[in-house]
């Protein structure tokens, strides 16, 4: 790691909301073409973190810098896909039309597009491979035809870093795999983090697995360990299975006393 370039720097980081911490402690250090998958159960606080690193969430504690900067200063280098971004299905808008909105940080409220506008989406929406569908309403589109336009729709920034928090959400499989592998060749150019549900399957694609339960376990591996997984999620797990739809099987009290 010495050699890249450090993008993300958490250090002792603790956000509270009402008086109740939501993050703890978390120090994190995120490298140039790392790409990171943070999984945790509802609650853990993988959202805040997200917004704590586009700065829309202040730390009651601790220090974020990202490309060395302020998180609010960073801003306009950080692209992200929010967990809930679906439009109105009958909202006659366009694949090309959505991905534009990317831009109007870039441009101003009053200001028309501009040919560079226009190639910055043309080549984010290559990039996803959604451009042969610019023309279409976007909510003829499938599921996961719409979540590629929205990951479009944060690369037409040119971002440095890429936050996606669970963009294979209500999928199947096989459209999960194509978004994950859409991912990993944008990973070739920026950096991602994604927070995600899917522990078996985006093991399999993210360079790197941190969990994430208020307080952060990373070892900069993808390995997925029993001791990280009861740590996150609070007890053992006894299986998880690669190369098949994933299923984490927790071991409770309740389970074994029905054996």
């Amino acid at each position: 790691m010495e050699d890249k370039l450090e993008v993300v720097q958490l250090e002792d980081v603790w956000v509270r909301y009402d008086g109740v911490p939501v993050l703890e402690g978390i120090n994190l250090s995120v490298h140039e073409q790392d790409f990171i998958g943070i999984i945790g159960p509802n609650g853990g606080g993988k959202t805040t973190l997200l917004k704590v690193l586009l700065g829309l969430v202040e730390p009651f504690r601790g220090r974020v810098r990202v490309l060395g900067r302020a998180p609010q200063e960073a801003r306009r280098t950080v692209g992200y896909v929010p967990q809930y971004t679906e439009l109105d299905h009958s909202f006659p808008i366009s694949v090309w039309d959505v991905a534009m909105m990317g831009r109007l940080g870039r441009r101003g409220l009053l200001r028309r597009y501009t040919e560079e506008d226009r190639r910055a989406v043309e080549d984010a929406l290559r990039q996803v491979d959604m451009l042969g569908h610019r023309d279409r309403q976007i909510g003829k589109l499938s599921r996961g035809e719409r979540q590629r336009v929205y990951v479009a729709r944060a690369l037409v920034t040119r971002p440095e870093i890429l936050l996606l928090d669970e963009p294979t959400a209500s999928v199947d499989t096989r459209v999960m795999g194509s978004i994950y592998e859409v991912l990993q060749d944008l990973n070739r150019q920026v950096t991602i983090i994604l927070v995600s549900h899917d522990i078996g399957v985006v093991s399999s694609y993210v360079k790197t697995i941190a969990c994430l339960d208020r307080r952060l376990i990373y070892h900069e591996s993808n390995e997925i360990t029993p001791d990280m997984l009861e740590a996150a999620y609070h007890c053992p797990v006894d299986v998880i299975a690669h190369g098949l739809p994933h299923r984490v099987l927790d071991l409770h009290h309740s389970a074994e006393e029905g054996r």
